[in-house]
């Protein structure tokens, strides 16, 4: 079937005045939810609270998925050294299991020279996982789920290899950059004989001090980003997530893919109010849709404004990334970035959008191809980055993260 034809800059001149009628009928109402999600950790209260908090390490599944996200993420991309085979990649597993078995509940590290650092977990969690150059280096191909591989080219994407790819991930994610760092740090400095690091990626949220947990956070062009969420402990999440089938080493893990997003920020603040609500099929103020009053409101796709055309348009963000079904979503853990001014005055920031779902190929590629297609956010915003990687399932105090596979 060939692309829809159209000049997103046409469409918005003459869809802005379409808009106008439609947020007239339909005034700005309500706040963000603040509701947390079931089960959250606590993280409101005194300062040394907050620096003390743990997330659990062991369990069914890996920390810093269904976990309430942290202020600050780092995503660490590592290439395996030529040689590196299964028994070294067992013994590297078991030495990074160890550091953040100790790190994310407020002891030091092995041989840390810098204990103190250890000493404020900050809800430190520390997740791995496994992209498709570890299952040839450790000689298991056989066992990587067909869709633990390298996406289909999208027409959108102008990816960079310095974004691109990894043999394997390590997730940091915490309340205080101060522990952050220190955590990443302990774990390249003992990864360093077996790979080297392709790529770091630093994110950052609002923090519980200044946003309730639970509340939808906002991207960089003031978008409230996830709104549509599988909810951490229903049904749904769990369906749309963990895997309970394909290998057995893999079962109650997920598979994620992180995608770099450059955001045309300039160019985003030249377009007035109505032409960004227009685009996204949201209101920027509250988030509620164009059909609705509040947030959290289901967006009506059949509904007309007085010019008989969709009060949310065919090439809106939120139509193009429509799933019914909610076993069918994708789960998003969205960090900003920013990494500063350029000498010409532009914005070099973007967001880091972690996409956890238990499969790929049926979830996350055909939202991806409809947007790619389509969507009027594509003028604004360019994908520079793109890894995908299997998440092992957690493990048992006397495990390691990967053991099924490489023990």
């Amino acid at each position: 079937m060939s692309e829809p034809r159209l000049s997103r800059r046409g469409l918005l001149a003459g869809g802005a005045a379409t808009a106008v009628g439609a947020l007239a009928a339909c005034a700005p109402a309500g706040s963000p939810s603040t509701t947390s999600a079931p089960g959250a950790t606590s993280i409101t209260g005194s300062p040394a609270a907050a620096s003390t908090a743990l997330e659990p390490f062991h369990g069914q599944h890996q920390s810093g998925i269904a976990t309430t996200p942290q202020t600050y993420a780092a995503f660490l991309g590592l290439d395996l050294r030529t040689g590196v085979d299964k028994e070294a990649l067992g013994r590297l597993m078991r030495l990074l299991t160890d550091d953040a078995r100790r790190l994310t509940q407020g002891r030091p590290a092995l041989a840390d020279v810098e204990p103190e650092l250890a000493a404020d977990p900050a809800r430190l969690t520390v997740t791995f996982g496994f992209g498709p150059g570890l299952f040839t280096a450790a000689g298991v191909e056989h066992l990587r789920p067909d869709t633990v591989a390298p996406l289909p080219a999208f027409s959108i994407d102008r990816l960079e290899k310095q974004w691109t790819g990894g043999d394997l991930l390590v997730h940091i994610g915490a309340e205080d950059g101060v522990t952050l760092a220190h955590a990443l740090r302990m774990i390249v400095k003992d990864a360093r004989a077996f790979a080297k690091v392709r790529w770091t990626q630093r994110g950052f949220r609002r923090s519980p001090q200044v946003q309730a947990p639970g509340t939808t956070q906002r991207n960089l062009m003031g978008q409230l980003d996830g709104t549509v969420n599988p909810v951490p402990g229903t049904a749904d999440f769990d369906r749309a997530v963990w895997i309970g089938d394909g290998p057995e080493w893999l079962r109650g893990g997920t598979t994620l893919v992180l995608r770099r997003i450059h955001m045309e920020l300039e160019t985003w603040d030249a377009a007035d109010r109505v032409a960004r609500e227009f685009s996204v099929g949201r209101r920027l103020d509250t988030g509620a849709p164009l059909t609705g009053h509040a947030e959290h409101d289901e967006a009506d796709f059949e509904k007309l404004g007085a010019a008989g055309f969709p009060v949310i348009s065919e090439y809106a963000h939120i139509r193009r990334a429509h799933v019914q079904d909610p076993g069918m979503r994708i789960f998003r853990r969205t960090y900003n970035y920013d990494e500063g001014i350029t000498s010409d005055g532009k914005s070099s920031s973007g967001l880091l959008f972690a996409s956890y779902q238990a499969d790929i190929t049926r979830q996350f590629v055909p939202i991806q191809r409809k947007l790619a297609e389509a969507d009027l956010l594509n003028e604004w915003t360019v994908p520079i980055g793109s890894a995908v990687f299997a998440i092992p399932p957690g493990c048992a105090p006397n495990g390691w993260v990967g053991d099924g596979l490489l023990g």
